[in-house]
């Protein structure tokens, strides 16, 4: 009769507390970071007039010619490059700041983030001294 034996995080033998502490100091760091975060946004200008409708105008269209003809190469074409540009509108005219906050708190973000990382990755490793028995 062949045992099975138990894997932990990666394959390999044990880790699996310290990757479950790791993720778990990781998520709170990266939630009081992006906690900091204040994004706001601008008019969505191109050469100084607002372009917001002309940008919808590609993926209408090639809306309008898959409601005609679903399998329409030149419709999937237009609709995906007008989403796409629709994307990259918003994604451009997006401003990030971030909140002002204490040096403290800024330092026990990134020491939860970059504490979290490493006891994930160093959990993925095999564990030192606990050899799986044959």
């Amino acid at each position: 009769m062949s045992e099975d034996k138990f894997v932990g995080a990666g394959g390999t033998p044990g880790g699996v507390g310290q990757f479950f502490i790791g993720l778990i100091m990781f998520g709170v760091g990266a939630y009081l970071l992006l906690n900091q975060v204040e994004v706001t946004t601008s008019w969505w200008h191109f050469w100084g007039m607002n372009a917001f409708g002309l940008s919808l105008l590609p993926m209408l269209i090639g809306v309008g010619m898959l409601f005609f003809n679903g399998k329409s190469a030149a419709g999937w074409i237009l609709a995906t490059l007008g989403f796409a540009i629709i994307l990259a509108g918003i994604l451009m005219n997006m401003d990030i700041y971030f909140r002002r906050t204490s040096l403290y708190n800024t330092l026990v973000m990134l020491v939860l983030i970059a504490g979290g990382l490493g006891l994930i990755a160093r959990s993925l490793r095999p564990a030192t001294g606990k050899q799986p028995e044959a």
